[in-house]
C-alpha cells in the first residue's frame, strides 16, 4: 500500500500503534497509513476502498478480512467558517477535516509514542516530538496541552488507561492530574463510542489492569455508575471480588486463545447492581423470577444511557442473570432441563466465578460440576437444603397403549 501510494505520486508512511508495538517487539494488532492524498484520491487509487466516517473521514482499504486504515494529514489551522472543523462550546471536536502537512499532522496525534512515522523512502522512523525517548523510558505522554486536549476529545483519557495498561506504561504527571477533574466531560461522548472503548479497554488481555486504572483515576464511575456505586459500599466484600475474578477470568481466556464474549463480560460488570435491585423487589413481595428479570430490564436500561450495549448481548446477558436463581435451587428433574438450557454453560460459568467471590457455597458450584460429569443429577444429601423435595402419595399412572398415529 506505501509504494502503491508512493508509485501514484504521493507521499505515505506507517504511523502510530502498528510503528510503536514493532519498536517494542510486540506483533501489532493492525497498521495504519497517513497520506497527503486525500481521502477521494486514496479511493482513485484503490478499487478496494470505502471512504467512512464524518467527524474523520478516512479511507479503509480491504483486503478480504484485512482492512488497513488510510488518513490524510491534517492541519492544525482553525481556518475559518468554510473549513470543514467545528467544535461544540466546551471545546469538543465534532468534525475536524481540515488537511495539512506531516508537520501539522503529527501535533494532531494523541500521544508522543503514537506520533512516530516509519518512511520507505530511507527506511528511516521520524520522530518530531520525542516519542522514541518516551517509548524507552516507558512513559505515555500527550501532545499538547491536557486540559485542552482532553476536552477536544474526552476518551484521549480512557486512550491513556488502556495505553498504560497494554503497554506497562507510566501516565506523564502533567496528564494525570486533569484526568478526575475532567472525567465530566465522558458524559458528551455518545454510549455507543463508549461502548466500543469499552471493549478495546476489558477485552484486549489487560481487564484487570485497565478496571484498577479507571477507579483508580474515578473514570469507571462515568462509563459504570451504578456498578461503581455498589462497588463502593462493599470494598472489602464479594462484589469487587467477582469482578476481579470476572476480569482474570477473561484476561486468561485471551491469553490462551479462547473465545470470549462481551454478553458474559458485561453480566459480570453489572451483576451487583441485578442483585441488589432483586433483593429490593422480593423484599417487596415479588417473586424472586420476576424480581430477577424486571432488575435485569432496569439496570441495563440505565446502563445504555452510559454505554450502548448492543440488543445482542443484553438478552443474553439477562439469560444468564436469570439462570442464577434456577441454579441456586437444583433438583433431578429440574435439572435434567437447565443442562439442555442454551446457556446453561454460560450461566454455570457465572456460578463459578460467584462461588469463587464467596457469593455462593462452593459446595453448589461442585454440585453442578458433578451433575455435568454424570449428565444425570440426583439428589444431593451433602448440599443441605438443596435438591428435590420428597414426593407423597403420588400414585403411579398406568401406561397407555401406544397410538399408531403421530406422536
Amino acid at each position: 500500500m506505501l509504494y502503491r501510494l508512493k508509485n501514484a505520486g504521493f507521499q505515505a508512511y506507517l504511523v502510530g500503534g502498528g510503528v510503536r508495538d514493532l519498536l517494542l517487539g510486540r506483533e501489532p494488532k493492525d497498521f495504519d497509513v497517513v497520506t497527503n492524498a486525500s481521502p477521494e484520491q486514496v479511493r482513485g487509487v484503490f478499487r478496494n476502498c470505502r471512504l467512512i466516517g464524518r467527524r474523520f473521514r478516512l479511507a479503509h482499504v480491504h483486503f478480504g478480512s484485512e482492512i488497513i486504515e488510510v488518513a490524510t494529514f491534517r492541519s492544525m489551522q482553525d481556518v475559518g467558517s468554510t473549513a470543514e472543523r467545528s467544535s461544540e462550546h466546551n471545546g469538543m471536536l465534532l468534525r475536524d477535516n481540515v488537511y495539512g502537512t506531516i508537520e501539522e499532522d503529527v501535533l494532531r496525534r494523541d500521544f508522543t509514542v503514537n506520533a512516530l512515522y516509519y518512511n520507505i523512502d530511507d527506511f528511516s522512523v521520524i520522530d518530531y516530538v520525542g516519542g522514541l525517548q518516551d517509548l524507552e523510558q516507558g512513559t505515555l505522554r500527550l501532545l499538547g496541552e491536557p486540559h485542552t486536549r482532553y476536552r477536544e476529545d474526552p476518551v484521549r483519557m480512557l486512550r491513556a488507561v488502556r495505553f498504560a495498561a497494554k503497554l506497562g506504561f507510566k501516565i506523564d504527571q502533567a496528564c494525570e492530574h486533569p484526568m478526575r477533574e475532567s472525567g465530566a466531560l465522558l458524559a458528551g461522548v455518545p454510549a455507543a463510542r463508549l461502548f466500543d472503548e469499552s471493549l478495546k479497554l476489558f477485552m484486549g488481555g489487560t481487564a484487570v489492569q485497565s478496571f484498577e486504572k479507571l477507579r483508580h483515576y474515578d473514570l469507571f464511575s462515568r462509563i459504570f455508575p451504578e456498578t461503581d456505586r455498589c462497588l463502593s459500599y462493599q470494598e472489602h466484600e464479594f462484589p469487587i471480588t467477582f469482578v476481579m475474578k470476572g476480569m482474570e477470568n477473561t484476561d486468561i481466556r485471551i491469553s490462551e486463545g479462547k473465545p470470549v464474549t462481551p454478553a458474559f463480560l458485561f453480566a459480570v460488570l453489572l451483576w451487583e447492581p441485578v442483585r441488589r435491585r432483586t433483593a429490593l423487589l422480593v423484599a417487596g413481595g415479588m417473586p424472586m423470577s420476576l424480581a430477577i428479570h424486571q432488575a435485569g430490564g432496569e439496570v441495563v436500561a440505565g446502563q445504555i444511557q452510559h454505554v450502548s450495549i448492543p440488543r445482542r448481548y443484553t438478552m443474553p446477558m439477562r439469560e444468564i442473570w436469570n439462570l442464577q436463581h434456577r441454579l441456586e435451587n437444583p433438583g433431578a428433574k429440574r435439572s435434567r432441563r437447565l443442562l439442555a438450557a442454551p446457556r446453561f454453560r454460560a450461566g454455570y460459568d457465572f456460578l463459578l466465578l460467584r462461588a469463587l467471590a464467596g457469593e455462593v457455597d462452593q459446595e453448589l458450584a461442585d454440585w453442578w460440576t458433578r451433575a455435568q460429569e454424570n449428565n444425570e443429577p440426583a439428589r444431593s444429601p451433602e448440599l443441605p437444603g438443596v435438591g428435590d423435595k420428597p414426593r407423597r402419595g403420588r400414585r403411579r399412572r398406568r401406561k397407555r397403549p401406544e397410538s399408531s398415529g403421530d406422536r
